[in-house]
């Protein structure tokens, strides 16, 4: 059965080099099939090796966005 949890929408901004840092530790998780976790606003994610990446795009008063977005099923 699947562990219940609430609803969240947070979103957290990143500096260059932590982006880069970032990046590069989920590209190798990957590479390498493993899970990759990340914490965010004071709550660990796990990202499991079966997620599925999706890449948005978004054009808007101005404004464009770029939005990379795994989702996945809990189990």
């Amino acid at each position: 059965m699947a562990k219940r949890t609430k609803s969240r929408d947070i979103e957290k901004a990143y500096n260059a080099k932590q982006t880069i840092a970032k990046l590069r530790r989920l590209a190798d998780c990957i590479e390498n099939g493993v899970p990759f976790r990340i914490q965010i606003a004071g709550e660990r994610v796990y990202i499991p090796a079966r997620a599925v990446l999706n890449v948005e795009h978004e054009r808007e008063g101005g404004w464009e966005e770029v939005e990379f977005q795994f989702t996945w099923r809990l189990e």
